[in-house]
């Protein structure tokens, strides 16, 4: 036999570790703000964010200089002691499994707060290997250290494998948290010709057909992550994890950054990365669905309580179908409030 049985599925991989999650927490997590933790600058802003943000991620792989791994790494350690985070999530992405920094990222971070750490991010996933890896030793750590939680993996899409391997990631461990769509890696890894970090290129579309008159064809842009995009939910959904936008590089483009995280929204995706402070509005704006939809979705679920049958409400027809559609925008919507009670007053709840 080549798969667990279910029964083995949910064992604990070490003795003394905490039992896996059989269902993920839940909890509202529009974005995952990104923070150096090397810069102590930065890093002492981070008692004042806390509670503005839905979850906060101490960054230890890109964008940290190899002569800085070390000081990230303790910085977030120092940082992970020194607060109480409350509701907000507290997450670090380690270095990549072939990197040297890797594992004791892992065995330092999750020994000194593994009790505070809710979620590791790996970077470069490419198949279940890796996870499988990642959680036999969070679980030997888990025991060594008494952590009491189970410490879930959330896996960055960011090679050519691992999206063609996207289902077997999903399915790979009940730790799996999610997945995020990591696009500039993932453009290398394909060979894309782009050096864009996300949203879309204007070469990138369909021109109209000939007109008759001779005149002007229209061009029309398309999105270059779309599929991936909607894989990666297909997979994370039928898994019952999570789907996450990545990085939107372009911080002088707030439409544009907008643009792509309600695309990845709309195709169900739950939140994105916040790299700069100004997207955690825009990911909170996107990712919390609209007062007027919310309403609707409600008329809809007090029509029929039950989800059976069908009513027509505004001339438009109701059945099951739409009845769970609105059950999605109405359970987010009361996680929303619960967080936020000005969004609670607005979707009158």
């Amino acid at each position: 036999m080549s798969l667990k049985p279910p029964r083995k599925f949910f064992e604990p991989l070490a003795i003394g570790a905490p039992a896996p999650w059989r269902d993920l927490p839940v909890v509202l997590e529009r974005m995952i703000h990104f923070f150096p933790p090397h810069n102590e600058k930065l890093r002492a802003r981070i008692p004042e964010m806390i509670g503005t943000v839905d979850v906060l991620l101490g960054n230890l792989e890109d964008a940290i200089p190899s002569d800085a791994k070390i000081d990230a790494r303790q910085g977030f350690i120092a940082t992970a002691k020194a607060c109480d985070f409350g509701r907000t999530g507290l997450w670090t992405r380690v270095n990549c499994l072939n990197s040297p920094w890797f594992l004791d990222d892992v065995m330092d971070i999750v020994g000194s707060v593994g009790n505070k750490l809710d979620v590791i991010m790996l970077p470069k996933v490419e198949g279940p290997w890796d996870i499988h890896y990642l959680d036999q030793l969070l679980a030997q750590l888990e025991a060594r250290h008494e952590i009491a939680q189970p410490i879930l993996i959330h896996a960055i899409l960011e090679t050519a494998l691992g999206v063609a391997n996207i289902e077997a990631i999903a399915a790979a461990s009940p730790r799996m948290h999610g997945i995020s769509l990591g696009p500039a890696d993932l453009a290398a890894s394909r060979g894309m010709k782009t050096t864009r970090v996300g949203g879309g290129h204007p070469a990138y579309g369909i021109l109209e057909d000939p007109r008759a008159d001779q005149g002007s064809r229209q061009f029309f842009q398309q999105d270059l992550w779309h599929y991936t995009v909607a894989k990666m939910v297909d997979a994370c959904r039928a898994h019952g994890i999570k789907a996450f936008y990545g990085p939107f590089g372009d911080f002088s483009d707030d439409l544009a950054c907008e643009a792509q995280f309600r695309n990845a929204f709309l195709l169900g995706c739950v939140g994105a990365w916040s790299l700069h402070p100004k997207q955690i509005d825009i990911a909170k704006r996107v990712f919390s669905p609209d007062a007027e939809e919310v309403r609707f979705a409600r008329r809809i679920l007090e029509a029929m309580p039950d989800g059976s049958g069908a009513v027509m409400l505004d001339g438009k027809m109701q059945d099951d179908a739409t009845w769970k559609q609105a059950k999605v925008i109405v359970d987010l919507a009361r996680q929303v409030a619960d967080r936020d009670p000005a969004m609670a007053a607005l979707y009158g709840f």
